[in-house]
């Protein structure tokens, strides 16, 4: 049972690391350029600081996954990593949240603020976009996991040896 459970908190641990590492890659390479009569302008991320903000937030989570991955079984390191677990779902969930409000703002737009959907003009950046943001939204769903399997995990033999 413990081999089974060992195999399935890595399994997550490194599809966590994937799909961080996938967000940061997709939304990076995001960018378009496009013409409206002699107007040219190019759409990418970094004209964007939510934007900035996923790619640096999911960067660091990424990195920090690899780090875990690393980590012996045996080692009392686990303890801290339940503790870093919250911190970056919590940096996951406000990065993403931040990311897909300027999302809707660029397919939708905001008529009370007088801006205008960008999402017709460059479907390319807005689909690489999106994909980036599905990506974030796994490796929210999959740390949520992982810090419900890290508590139940580390806290669960200092529960039975109280008994």
């Amino acid at each position: 049972m413990a081999k089974i459970r060992r195999f399935c908190h890595i399994l997550l641990r490194f599809l966590a690391f994937g799909a961080t590492l996938s967000a940061v890659i997709v939304m990076v390479t995001s960018h378009e350029r496009t013409s409206f009569l002699t107007l040219s302008f190019e759409a990418k991320y970094t004209d964007s600081p939510a934007f900035k903000y996923f790619v640096v937030a999911n960067s660091v989570v990424t990195v920090y996954g690899f780090f875990v991955l690393l980590l012996p079984e045996e080692s009392l390191l686990w303890r801290l990593v339940v503790a870093m677990d919250l911190v970056f779902t919590m940096l996951l969930i406000s990065s993403i949240s931040a990311a897909l409000a300027i999302a809707q703002v660029a397919k939708k737009g905001n008529t009370a603020a007088v801006w205008l959907p960008i999402c017709d003009s460059v479907p390319k950046f807005c689909n690489q976009m999106l994909g980036a943001l599905v990506a974030g939204f796994g490796a929210v769903i999959i740390y949520m996991i992982l810090l419900l399997h890290s508590i139940h995990t580390v806290l669960d033999p200092l529960l039975l040896r109280k008994t």
